[in-house]
């Protein structure tokens, strides 16, 4: 009696990925073998044992996977693809440290110099960019990835859009990470703020991306819920809106196909004017609309209250969508742009004031009826913290994008200060209180290992933030002021050394606060790590609220 049997064979995707990273591995031996500098024959070195390892890793799991693919619904209910999201949060985790440290060996450079150590990959020009964008694009976007790929699951009751799509995409972006921070150490850079990396570094993302939006797009048409949810909107307008500031920010001619210099497309004023509509909107889209999809769905699923009002939400949207895009000159006032445009971006600015509060007002009042679970929940109080420190850094920025203001603040450490007061306190927090949540949901752990480390970890990091951001906005204004001071003949009060020699304190100051920031997220590292190994039973319930004694 013949029996059918169903013989085991490759996808189309296994098979054509296959396929792909062999002949990646070859081309990048040759552009190795072939390079004009060293960085690029590193890189494409890299590069080819990243492909050889993509092949074996391929090949393996097509080995020991079953006959058949994962099912999308299991009795009715959806399979969700976790795998990748375990994956961006623990590298988020990575990341975070690494970047945080950097910051404090950078902060610590600039009150005292010789931290420097005279060589040329330690020096402060090349570790600021590996530390922007580890904290900014490592950090922050893996959590943006994780948390991304994680929520439309759930909200749309689908599994993730292909099978192995969602690993590339989170492996991908992490090897354009390094490629990007090994090429800063090593001098490689356009020179262009939040868009350092060079030309192939740059293609590789636009690979990634794309893969990352269709992915994402994918598995909301295959929706099981009728209605999109509001953060699901956010997520999709972070991935597209990067994706055309990262096309039309980064066209470049390389001199050579084996060598990593290139020359942007743009010159002069076009090029600054294009930098800075990519520069403010990688804050507007990145830093913000991603972040303020966390903001929708880990505060309300945290507080077990609903979004506090659905109509405002909508409004937020749309309103930052529209307004946002317009605020890049704010960047460039008093200089060669022209005035209108200046003035254009600093009118879109003070209006962005509107809808940026009514996000921070719809994610504060989401509480209601639940404030007091931020005296027993530090995970939550993390959350709404950073919501508020959301709103203290959006009405900051349109206050410094007034001319009057930004003759006084621009070039100064006052800048510097309201960066991190977003990024240390909205982003960071809203991170942190995100991975606190995805890390008991993705191991299946009752709870996290402590909430009394979360207690440690939220006190010793809002001091750090309070210590980094009030320094940096009294040096920033003292700079300011002895910048503009003169003498009654007309001539500068102050030579700009002694306005160096004014900052040392303050620097000393903000390395004690990054310090503590750092510290912080190590605590949080081993409360996460103790989360997924620590036995069962030694892990902490959120606490129950007890009635008062007697």
């Amino acid at each position: 009696m013949n029996q059918s049997q169903t013989a085991k064979s490759m996808t189309h995707g296994e098979a054509g990925l296959a396929i792909v990273f062999a002949a990646s591995a070859f081309l990048c031996l040759f552009a190795a073998a072939k390079a004009l500098d060293t960085a690029f024959a590193f890189h494409a070195s890299l590069a080819c044992a990243a492909s050889l390892w993509a092949v074996f890793a391929i090949m393996n799991r097509y080995y020991d996977r079953p006959d058949s693919l994962p099912a999308r619904e299991i009795n009715g209910r959806p399979n969700y693809n976790m795998g990748p999201i375990k994956f961006s949060a623990v590298m988020a985790v990575f990341w975070g440290i690494a970047g945080f440290s950097v910051g404090l060996l950078i902060a610590s450079q600039l009150a005292w110099p010789a931290l420097n150590f005279d060589l040329p990959w330690t020096s402060f020009g090349r570790l600021r960019p590996l530390h922007t964008s580890a904290v900014v694009f490592a950090f922050g976007g893996n959590v943006l990835i994780a948390t991304s790929f994680y929520v439309v699951q759930k909200t749309c009751r689908a599994r993730l859009a292909g099978d192995l799509a969602p690993w590339f995409v989170v492996i991908g972006y992490n090897f354009f990470i390094l490629i990007a921070g090994t090429g800063y150490l090593l001098g490689v850079t356009q020179s262009k703020e939040y868009a350092e990396p060079e030309w192939y570094a740059d293609l590789w993302l636009t690979i990634v991306w794309v893969t990352y939006l269709l992915v994402f797009l994918m598995t909301i048409v295959k929706r099981k819920e009728p209605h999109i949810f509001v953060a699901n909107w956010f997520y999709l307008a972070f991935i597209v809106t990067i994706a055309v500031l990262h096309l039309g920010n980064n066209p470049a001619l390389p001199v050579s196909m084996f060598g990593s210099k290139s020359y942007i497309a743009w010159g002069g004023v076009q090029d600054a004017m294009f930098q800075w509509w990519y520069g403010h909107n990688a804050v507007g889209f990145f830093l913000t609309a991603g972040f303020l999809a966390i903001m929708y769905y880990f505060i309300p699923k945290r507080a077990e209250r609903p979004v506090y009002s659905y109509r405002l939400s909508i409004i937020h949207f749309w309103a930052i969508i529209f307004l946002y895009i317009w605020a890049g000159p704010h960047h460039l006032h008093y200089t060669a742009l022209p005035d209108w445009a200046q003035t254009l971006g600093m009118t879109f600015s003070i209006m962005l004031w509107m809808p940026s509060w009514g996000g921070m007002i719809n994610g504060m009042m989401t509480l209601s009826g639940a404030w007091d679970k931020l005296r027993t929940d530090p995970v939550l109080r993390m959350l709404v913290v950073s919501v508020a420190f959301y709103g203290m850094a959006t009405f900051e920025g349109p206050l410094m994008s007034i001319k009057v203001v930004n003759s006084l603040s621009h070039y100064t450490d006052w800048t510097i200060g309201h960066v991190h007061s977003g990024a240390l306190g909205w982003v960071g927090f809203v991170s942190f209180g995100a991975l606190y949540c995805l890390f008991p949901w993705l191991w299946d752990r009752k709870g996290l290992y402590s909430l009394k480390l979360v207690n440690w970890h939220f006190w010793i990091a809002t001091i750090g933030i309070v210590l980094y951001i009030s320094s940096m906005w009294v040096s920033g204004i003292l700079q300011g002021l002895m910048w503009r001071a003169y003498t009654s003949l007309g001539f500068l009060e102050y030579s700009f050394i002694e306005s160096v020699e004014a900052m040392h304190p303050f620097y000393i100051i903000r390395a004690a606060g990054g310090a503590l920031f750092l510290i912080g997220a190590l605590i949080m590292a081993f409360n996460l790590w103790m989360t997924v190994y620590a036995r069962e039973e030694e892990v902490t319930a959120p606490v129950a609220l007890q009635a008062a004694a007697e």
